[in-house]
């Protein structure tokens, strides 16, 4: 079947009538899908048409679609507390369970836990949080938060504001204020900053991390709260840091009494092959956000985990300097009974270290794509991994926008054959993402990676 049905286009059209989405966009909605099933890395949409989902719904399903075990826990807490607040005085046992368990599992400085609902929030709680602690701590000039370009931390006011994603902006300014941007240890686009003089030694990664150190120096240490950062990039398209640029980062944030917040969204919980992604580095932050993957997206859950310092300053603030963030669905017990079940599959199931085998075996796939003139550069790390089309190989020159190649890929990509299902994911202008369910095939894989290469030869050419 390769047509939408008539109820699918009914069901579309009233979509349109009445639906508002997320970067809401028309024309992009043109030929949108009903998804209405799933099973393992496999959506289907109204017209029973199968797609490969190389996203993971949004990076977050990891443990695949339809497991019928996460409903049933939802049911059953449902079935006896459905709800019950977490503010100050009342708590519930799925709430505490998930932090007690997310304490054994994060790192090792990281031991008290506040949930939300999302990522967004997540982050805006975090930068709440940072400006909170140098209040605390007398110093209450530290409010300034530095992110990179292409940097994705949320859509609500904070956290769009530590975007560093441009097209994200014009229509919601003005920003929040006491955001600032700098280059991202982007190696495959990465100019050598003037600063850097003739010290060719030196590494996109330390040149990268430099920036930090220019941008603290430039606003002065005393009004600089924290950096944030998502350890490997993944909106931006898979932006892998070289090995020496995090530990760099966090030795310039300890000489300056800055703080890190890790935005761990998209790589908590295994997507990395890891429980947490810094870990491979060796550091650790101060604080750490997360959501996406601690339930595989069964039911909205985020938040933030804190070192011990800044939770002490929390436990011991009183009367005006009181803590007062909240949410009404922080710890909420359906979403921490759930995440608490999908932990225990990923451990149970040794979803961590399959995720990191998986994505061995998608780079092994990818790489000959990049012998294509138009395949600038195909990168990964753990199961994340982009495919970053170009339109001169020699000099790295894009495409003009107004010729559309992502689209156009992402659209044949879709295309059911008679020999292939379609595949479904999310694209940053011309990079192609792949961030597939910790649980696929090795041979789903394998057809994903065949559908892109098909796709590429169809748009761009052999």
């Amino acid at each position: 079947m390769s047509t939408p049905t008539e109820e699918a286009c009914e069901v579309l059209r009233a979509d349109r009538a009445h639906l508002i989405h997320s970067l809401h966009n028309v024309s992009l909605h043109a030929s949108a899908h009903v998804w209405t099933s799933g099973s393992g890395a496999v959506l289907v949409d109204q017209s029973g048409r199968e797609f490969l989902d190389a996203i993971a719904g949004l990076w977050n399903v990891v443990v695949g679609h339809g497991r019928a075990e996460l409903g049933d826990v939802a049911m059953r807490q449902m079935s006896q507390l459905a709800y019950a607040s977490t503010y100050a005085g009342s708590s519930n046992p799925p709430a505490i369970q998930l932090a007690e368990r997310l304490a054994e599992l994060c790192y090792p400085s990281i031991n008290r836990f506040f949930f939300s609902s999302g990522g967004a929030e997540a982050n805006e709680a975090a930068i709440k949080t940072v400006r909170f602690y140098w209040r605390r701590r007398g110093y209450a000039e530290k409010l300034k938060i530095i992110g990179r370009r292409w940097g994705y931390h949320g859509t609500t006011l904070a956290a769009m504001s530590a975007t560093g994603m441009a097209n994200y902006w014009p229509m919601f300014e003005p920003r929040a204020p006491g955001f600032l941007h700098i280059a991202d240890p982007y190696s495959y686009r990465f100019e050598r900053p003037d600063s850097a003089g003739q010290n060719a030694e030196q590494t996109v990664g330390q040149m990268a991390a430099d920036l930090l150190e220019e941008a603290i120096g430039r606003e002065g240490a005393d009004t600089v709260a924290a950096f944030i950062g998502e350890p490997v990039q993944g909106a931006a398209g898979v932006i892998v840091p070289p090995d020496d640029y995090w530990p760099r980062v966090r030795e310039i944030c300890d000489r300056h009494n800055v703080l890190i917040i890790a935005d761990e969204v998209i790589t908590a919980f295994g997507r990395t092959g890891d429980w947490f992604a810094l870990g491979r580095w060796g550091i650790e932050p101060d604080i750490v956000t997360f959501a996406k993957a601690i339930t595989s997206g069964y039911v909205p859950l985020g938040g933030i985990g804190m070192n011990d310092e800044i939770a002490e300053a929390i436990d011991t603030a009183e009367g005006e300097q009181t803590w007062m963030h909240a949410y009404t669905y922080s710890g909420h017990p359906v979403c921490c009974a759930v995440a608490l079940a999908n932990l225990d599959i990923i451990e149970r199931e040794g979803l961590i270290e399959r995720a990191e085998s998986l994505g061995r075996h998608l780079r092994k796939r990818l790489d000959p794509l990049a012998a294509h003139p138009h395949v600038g550069e195909v990168r990964s790390h753990g199961l994340m991994a982009a495919v970053e089309l170009v339109a001169d190989k020699t000099t790295k020159a894009m495409f003009d926008p107004s010729e559309k190649v992502g689209p156009r890929i992402h659209m044949a990509t879709q295309r059911l054959d008679s020999d292939r299902r379609g595949m479904f994911t999310r694209l940053r202008g011309d990079c192609y993402l792949f961030g597939p369910p910790f649980v696929t095939s090795e041979e789903q894989i394998d057809e994903m990676v065949a559908n892109l290469g098909d796709a590429i030869v169809e748009v761009l050419g052999s």
